[in-house]
């Protein structure tokens, strides 16, 4: 069984794997690389990797819709089931069996507040061991931290990093991630979208596999690579 990876643009991810359909960090309006409406989006799970509007974007209308359960940090839980949303809380190093496989939320390097100011706990990314045992990690927005190499230690088969620098890792941490992780493949996410993340993803990407022989695949929003 295959499982396929789909960015929406920023930091926007979609997962299928099996009969689910996960959606990461669903920032659709005001996103302007978005290549859909969040109306048009279908999810079982999604997953919020901090509080940050750019991060948190459109998951209460989507949850509210589609009838999806959220998968964050508790505190982030809490503040969605309060506004009606189903919510699984899980914090960091914490792992669960979900129907959709093994899910464990990682470190970050980063903050998470929300959108109205409460407090968003810590901000994290996520792990997930698919029930055919493929590792994908996302990493969500964080610093470079050598702790990458646990991480590594898995064995990814896809890893997805945030390369824009001035609020995450930028090309040259980004790209010391890489030999941290030793992933099979790389999905670079989280630049141009605005000015202040600006990059050359197209110099990272020839860097990468220049110096370490790994696969990135630069995507289009809205293009979908298989696994």
């Amino acid at each position: 069984m295959t499982t396929e990876i789909t960015w929406y643009g920023h930091a926007a991810i979609g997962i299928k794997t099996g009969r689910f359909s996960i959606l990461v960090d669903p920032f659709f309006t005001g996103n302007p690389q978005a290549s859909s409406k969040h109306e048009d989006v279908c999810a079982d799970y999604l997953l919020v990797s901090h509080g940050h509007g750019d991060h948190v974007g459109d998951t209460v209308a989507i949850a509210k819709r589609t009838g999806a359960t959220v998968i964050s940090n508790a505190e982030i839980c809490g503040w969605l089931s309060r506004q009606g949303v189903k919510t699984h809380g899980q914090h960091l190093g914490g792992g669960y069996h979900h129907p959709f496989g093994y899910l464990k939320m990682t470190f970050a390097l980063h903050g998470s507040a929300l959108p109205d100011g409460s407090n968003g706990g810590n901000p994290g990314g996520f792990l997930l061991t698919t029930p055919e045992n493929q590792k994908i990690y996302c990493a969500g927005d964080t610093g470079l931290f050598g702790d990458m190499r646990l991480i590594g230690e898995e064995g990814l088969d896809l890893a997805i990093l945030p390369i824009g620098d001035n609020y995450t890792m930028g090309p040259d941490d980004a790209l010391r991630a890489v030999k941290l992780l030793s992933p099979k493949a790389i999905i670079p996410i989280h630049y141009n979208t605005f000015p202040v993340i600006k990059q050359d993803v197209q110099d990272w990407a020839q860097r990468v596999t220049s110096e370490t022989g790994i696969s990135v695949h630069l995507l289009k929003p809205g293009d979908l690579l298989t696994i």
